[in-house]
């Protein structure tokens, strides 16, 4: 077959692309920092043409007209995952947000509870075999979009070829539009020198073992850990999502995935989120694995790496060990991502080390100070990690290790590692619901 005519008999452009799709259909949305920006925008040009288009997808980066208040009735946003840039549309209700485990994200799709009828992907061009790459964002997309009765591609020169399980032949696309700009940036690191974090990150890096196999969540904070790894041997990766962090850790030879259980000497992700020098490291970089969330995920592959470690953060955590991640109270703020999987996967891995990390307190908008240990969960807040799942908690006080202690020992644990202005208080309210 020649895969150069059957490209060409393919192209459209993204204005005509978008009329594929019709009244009621239900779309796939690539998301990430590999959100196609040229489809987005020609959908949202042409949603005056549509009615009742349901939209799904994860965390996307970049503008999001496409919840406006002006697409009511036209375009309506289902989200697994709340980012920032829709988060005002579905607290007003505007927007739909369904929880779900990230390792389960892709099954909603693939086993047709939510059957796609267009997806909306963002591929690197098609190599001499004809396959294209997901790229930077593999493991929450390609099983959705191969769920779906159309696949419409935007095929970026920009877009890296990543290796693993990440491809897809020119033949599954049924529209490919060419597009030639630089993919969106997103940095995990903090603007500045933070001291909290660095001394959370310092708390946790002395939690991790030589050879240990990491999960580093989205955030400052697991960014942060990686600079304190440099005198560590033998680390791997296996994990939802990595950034720059790890590229130095590669080439000073700390990073080297030797003692892996799983895919040895390989950093083994679902997607990629970082800048355009990350982007150009990992393309058709042998040691770069990208696989389907629902494998990555997976507690029980998770659990079949030795000295598996996760780091994942909090919104608040209660003095039973509850953790709220994804509300703030009733207010809904992100999602449950890959929290539980990860901290259920390490806690059933041989020497795993499951670690919930936070700054103690918070600052409000009038200036005021919270802090983020607290006797109870606001009414209304969602639990994501459970007391019953819970290991480590990590603030800028220390480390409170809550496995196999009784609410007494654990309350008195977390009080210890609260910010020192709130501890008297939280002993009293303690006392006062027979905690201690």
């Amino acid at each position: 077959m020649d895969f150069g005519k059957l490209y060409q008999s393919k192209i459209v452009t993204s204005e005509e692309a978008v009329t594929k799709i019709h009244d009621g259909n239900r779309i796939f949305l690539t998301g990430n920092c590999s959100t196609p920006r040229m489809l987005l925008t020609a959908l949202v040009n042409h949603a005056s043409n549509l009615k009742d288009v349901e939209i799904c997808q994860a965390l996307t980066v970049g503008p999001a007209d496409y919840v406006g208040p002006e697409m009511e009735g036209h375009l309506r946003v289902n989200t697994m995952f709340i980012s920032a840039n829709i988060r005002k549309a579905v607290q007003e209700g505007r927007a739909d947000f369904t929880p779900v485990l990230l390792s389960e994200f892709p099954l909603l799709f693939k086993n047709k509870v939510l059957p796609i009828d267009v997806a909306l992907v963002h591929l690197s061009p098609p190599d001499e075999h004809g396959f294209c790459s997901f790229g930077i964002e593999n493991g929450l997309t390609k099983s959705p979009a191969e769920s779906a009765k159309v696949i419409i591609a935007e095929v970026n020169h920009q877009m890296p070829r990543t290796l693993g399980d990440s491809f897809i032949h020119v033949s599954r696309l049924n529209y490919i539009v060419p597009v030639d700009y630089p993919l969106a940036e997103m940095s995990m690191g903090s603007e500045g020198p933070d001291e909290i974090t660095e001394k959370i990150a310092g708390f946790i890096a002395d939690l991790i073992p030589d050879g240990a196999t990491m999960q580093m969540g989205i955030g400052a904070i697991p960014d942060a850990v990686l600079k304190y790894l440099y005198h560590k041997k033998d680390l791997g990766i296996h994990t939802e999502l990595f950034s720059d962090g790890v590229i130095d850790l590669v080439e000073r030879g700390v990073l080297t995935g030797a003692r892996k259980s799983l895919h040895q000497g390989k950093i083994v992700a679902g997607f990629i989120i970082g800048s355009h020098n990350l982007y150009r490291w990992v393309d058709d970089n042998p040691m770069i694995e990208l696989h389907p969330t629902e494998y990555i995920n997976d507690p029980f592959i998770v659990a079949q790496n030795d000295r598996q470690v996760a780091v994942n953060s909090a919104i608040e955590v209660d003095l039973t060990g509850q953790v709220c991640a994804d509300s703030i109270g009733p207010k809904l703020y992100s999602g449950v991502g890959g929290q539980l999987d990860f901290i259920y996967g390490a806690s059933r891995s041989k020497g795993g080390v499951p670690i919930i990390a936070l700054p103690s307190t918070a600052v409000m908008r009038d200036g005021s100070m919270i802090s983020r240990i607290v006797p109870m969960l606001k009414q209304g807040a969602g639990v994501v990690t459970s007391r019953n799942h819970i290991r480590y908690v990590v603030t800028e006080f220390g480390v409170a290790s809550l496995y196999g202690k009784t609410i007494r020992e654990r309350a008195l644990s977390l009080i210890n590692i609260a910010h020192p202005q709130f501890r008297d208080e939280m002993k009293k309210i303690a006392g006062d619901l027979h905690y201690i």
